[in-house]
């Protein structure tokens, strides 16, 4: 068995991406739990560059790893999955995620927030539902930017019961009968197709709103490029098709993200001033292109890299997991620390991403070295296969094997 290191860059390149991606909702104008003042439309183009397949990327390669568990550790495999995601999705929910609350509270609540974070805690355990603006009420306790973890965890259990509930030869056949479909230039635009569908259908009728049990349209895009994963993780031809349409997937993807800012920031419209709905349903299809065609370029462009390991990617794979839980907290806690200062929105920006990075690895460095800790933050137990000083753990989250 080898590893299929390229994945594995992907999926560490994707959440050191949120980590930018999250500092850039405090400079935006669209809602997030604290804002800065100097916040614009400006740096928006930027964030869409990664807005339409950074998290779609995520699910893809959750669903080729789902495939290779099952298929080298099936036995146990909820039971090793609900340990890695539900643990760590409680134990953010009561004691990571609580701080972004408190500060949303203290910005936006009208007429302010005065009393104690204990005191907004307790309210917080509560279900409180009396922190409410124009928008609507807070809903309390939440799990907020850990919404990809009770979502992967459902994904496998879905592929979990496929490969229960199927015979092994019906399986077989339909993954070989997704490979076949995705070979050549249909790797590239059945799944555009599948996602461009998604979003005309489903984007406007059901909100995104992360809350799993309402939330359509995500699982529509999300579940979608799941089961591409899980379906197509052995076709070598699939994997080849997207290495040779590299070229002509990134240029699809950057015409169709040109398009969408042209059409939307250079054209004059906004909220307030929608584009006609023809152009809409255009920009909705450029969408699902830019979506898939940039997942379809990093995986052929990754796809050489495959056996391309080092003890750079060893350590980061595991410390990413630690790092997605804890970074948002960190970047909330502290734009809002870092408000008094009046530092210039450029300076703090990368003031907020370099602090960020450094104090969530510095977490990671005492986290796995705790036996308490570790599994509330999806690492395994210290065993004597563990090497903590160098991350070797046998067992990377997410880790993605292929056959030789």
């Amino acid at each position: 068995m080898t590893r299929r290191n390229d994945l594995d860059w992907l999926r560490v390149i994707a959440f050191a991406l949120l980590v930018v991606y999250h500092v850039g909702m405090y400079y935006v104008s669209w809602d997030w739990h604290v804002k800065s003042p100097a916040a614009s439309i400006a740096p928006e183009p930027f964030m869409l560059l990664t807005g339409p397949w950074r998290m779609s990327l995520l699910f893809l390669i959750s669903g080729v790893a789902t495939a290779y568990m099952l298929k080298t550790r099936a036995d146990g495999l909820m039971r090793r999955r609900s340990r890695q995601l539900l643990w760590p999705l409680l134990f953010g929910m009561l004691i990571v995620v609580p701080p972004q609350a408190y500060y949303q509270v203290v910005e936006q609540l009208p007429g302010g927030y005065t009393e104690s974070y204990w005191a907004f805690y307790g309210k917080y355990l509560s279900a409180y539902n009396g922190f409410c603006d124009a928008d609507g009420c807070l809903r309390l306790p939440t799990w907020n930017h850990l919404w990809f973890l009770p979502y992967l965890w459902c994904y496998t259990a879905l592929a979990w019961l496929l490969w229960r509930l199927l015979p092994a030869a019906a399986l077989g056949g339909l993954r070989a009968a997704v490979g076949d479909a995705l070979t050549g230039w249909r790797a590239l635009w059945l799944p555009v197709l599948l996602l461009a569908l998604a979003r005309l259908l489903l984007v406007t009728r059901f909100e995104q709103s992360h809350a799993l049990v309402d939330d359509w349209y995500n699982h529509a895009q999300y579940g979608s490029v799941f089961l591409i994963g899980f379906l197509a993780a052995f076709s070598t031809a699939f994997w080849e098709s997207l290495q040779r349409l590299r070229w002509p997937a990134l240029l699809a993807a950057a015409g169709c993200y040109a398009v969408m800012i042209y059409s939307w920031y250079f054209a004059g419209y906004n909220d307030n001033n929608p584009p006609p709905l023809s152009l809409r349903l255009w920009l909705r299809g450029a969408w699902a292109v830019d979506q898939w065609c940039a997942i379809a370029a990093l995986l052929g462009f990754a796809y050489r890299w495959r056996d391309a390991d080092s003890p750079l990617l060893r350590y980061l794979t595991l410390a990413v997991f630690p790092l997605y839980i804890l970074h948002q907290t960190v970047i909330v806690v502290l734009a809002h620390q870092l408000k008094p200062l009046h530092i210039p929105p450029g300076r703090e920006a990368a003031l907020l991403i370099v602090a960020t990075f450094a104090l969530c690895l510095g977490a990671y460095e005492l986290i796995k070295r705790s036996a308490l800790l570790r599994p509330l933050f999806g690492l395994r137990p210290r065993s004597a296969g563990t090497d903590a000083g160098r991350g070797t753990d046998s067992a990377r989250s997410d880790s993605v094997y292929l056959d030789r």
